[in-house]
């Protein structure tokens, strides 16, 4: 007989309405913060992997987790911090990474693991330019203001044809 008083689909959803505390337009679902919910016995275990290490973050995801969960009826939670594998923007969501665009925030261009440049005739060694999307009004022709942003996650670019400045999502 189960004693876990919710469907692990249905804690999935409920974490899936927890916002990021730095980007409130997407969910630490979306993010890929959240690896794993699982239940022992009527203990909902929830498994979390920062966006990097000593993130400062993480206490308030941490507590907006516990709190979403308690206000949904669950009143054991208990929160493993996951290091490894370390987060990676590829566990982000399309639904996460249409939200940061319409937030402002370009999304990673690319993936983490991408071989693409073994097969785009790049000479060895040399790294194939990022081209970066402008959120604003869609131009590829941006550049680097800085390696980082309004957080340590984000770097910072300036599209040349807007001319605004926004937030790059860094790939990592």
């Amino acid at each position: 007989m189960s004693t876990q008083p919710a469907s692990t689909e249905q804690v999935w959803a409920w974490l899936g309405e927890v916002s990021d505390p730095e980007i409130p337009v997407i969910s630490v679902v979306d993010l890929g913060i959240v690896r794993a919910v699982d239940w022992e016995d009527a203990t909902c275990v929830v498994t979390i992997t920062p966006t990097y290490s000593g993130c400062p973050a993480m206490t308030v995801i941490a507590d907006s987790v516990k709190d979403a969960l308690h206000g949904h009826g669950v009143p054991d939670v208990r929160l493993v911090n996951q290091l490894s594998p370390a987060w990676t923007t590829d566990w982000m969501s399309d639904a996460g990474k249409a939200a940061l665009k319409g937030y402002g925030i370009a999304p990673p261009a690319q993936q983490v693991i991408d071989i693409s440049a073994l097969h785009a005739g790049v000479k060895r060694g040399a790294a194939p330019k990022l081209i970066v999307i402008c959120p604003n009004c869609g131009s590829g022709h941006t550049e680097l203001t800085s390696q980082f942003g309004s957080t340590p996650c984000k770097a910072l670019f300036k599209c040349l044809d807007c001319r605004e400045p926004f937030d790059y999502f860094k790939c990592h």
